[in-house]
């Protein structure tokens, strides 16, 4: 966190009134909290906006983050559905993180504690039961296209792999539109 008052920053980020910006690595987006009456906001208004909109290596799925990471301009998220409480939790955290570093603004990765009330239905949207766990599932928001992977353990390589493939049928679905538009335009 910082505050600045000199005027080159304020205009370099295009800021007129009292704002709270929120720099984002993760999708190398920036939010901002424009202050109209600073007597409004309070340590709960500011806490909610940050909340709302910070993202994470790896953001955790609950009501508030929901509105972050469906707002954020990576529309590909890698949800993994896992239990908290497993004693492999950290284990395969570290391993989570570490392939998020790979996909920094291509996909957003997402834990999903499988036993936090009302994940149930994140889980059964991708039709997945705890027997498959733990589980990752890719998402792509603008068309709802999703894949599941349940896995016997999380490792990079089994997410890596799992990211690439569904990247590249993205980009190759992507690149028989444009070629499909190109050859109607023809005729």
């Amino acid at each position: 966190f910082g505050l600045c008052t000199n005027s080159n920053v304020l205009s370099h980020y295009n800021v007129t009134v009292s704002t709270i910006s929120l720099f984002r690595v993760v999708d190398n987006e920036r939010q901002d909290l424009e202050i109209r009456d600073s007597k409004k906001i309070d340590a709960t208004k500011l806490g909610r906006f940050v909340r709302i909109n910070e993202l994470r290596w790896v953001t955790e799925y609950n009501p508030l983050t929901a509105v972050g990471l469906f707002n954020s301009t990576v529309q590909t998220h890698l949800l993994l559905f896992t239990d908290k409480s497993s004693p492999n939790h950290t284990e395969r955290m570290d391993k989570y993180r570490e392939a998020a570093r790979l996909f920094q603004g291509k996909i957003l990765f997402i834990l999903v504690d499988s036993h936090t009330k009302g994940n149930d239905r994140v889980m059964s949207y991708f039709h997945l039961k705890e027997s498959q766990l733990p589980a990752v599932a890719l998402y792509h928001t603008p068309d709802e296209e999703q894949d599941v992977l349940p896995l016997g353990e999380v490792s990079l390589e089994a997410v890596k792999d799992f990211c690439n493939s569904f990247l590249q049928r993205k980009q190759v679905k992507g690149n028989l539109k444009v070629e499909d538009k190109d050859f109607k335009q023809e005729l």
